[in-house]
């Protein structure tokens, strides 16, 4: 069994729906995402530490991206009442948020290098980012900034990835990847 396996079915018995490894080249890359979270559909643009515009102009944010080699990606699926179930959604964020720390502490000890850890839809660490009293980060060693923040195509990334971006009606999907070096 490669090392790679091993990482991924460990990613799923942390909780993880599906898990997989793929070369960065394979990921799409689009700044038009960073305009999507300019809407502030979510509320969190400009009241979030690890949304925008505080992490970074979108063409450094992309070409970081893009130094590195490969990226484990991973997927969490979650059952709704409905299309409507908001808390739903959000109970589901939570258990993702808790399985990207999991998959952070994970990777700390099976992937030498830097490493890149993005998630979904903004950080979740805080209930209320400390941005908003105009604090710092109280917690820069755990706060994530999202696929999409970083112009990452999550739909296509799930497609590069062997993954569904929708898993049925009445589910949620999200979506998290590290992005390593080779060796």
């Amino acid at each position: 069994m490669t090392a790679w396996n091993q990482l991924i079915e460990e990613a799923v018995a942390l909780g993880a729906f599906k898990a997989g490894v793929i070369p960065v080249s394979a990921v799409s890359f689009d700044r038009s995402f960073r305009d999507i979270c300019e809407t502030n559909a979510c509320g969190k643009c400009g009241r979030c530490w690890m949304c925008p515009p505080d992490i970074g102009d979108i063409d450094v944010l992309m070409e970081q991206a893009r130094g590195y080699d490969w990226l484990l990606v991973y997927q969490t699926v979650s059952r709704l009442e409905d299309s409507f179930d908001f808390e739903g959604m959000m109970e589901a964020a939570h258990r993702h948020s808790l399985l990207s720390r999991r998959m952070e502490q994970l990777c700390a000890g099976r992937i030498p290098g830097p490493r890149l850890h993005l998630g979904a839809g903004g950080c979740h660490v805080c209930a209320a980012c400390a941005k908003v009293d105009n604090e710092p980060c109280r917690h820069p060693d755990l706060a994530m900034a999202s696929l999409e923040g970083y112009g990452v195509n999550v739909s296509e990334l799930a497609a590069a990835s062997g993954m569904k971006y929708i898993n049925g009606q009445n589910t949620v999907t999200y979506f998290g990847a590290v992005f390593f070096k080779e060796g």
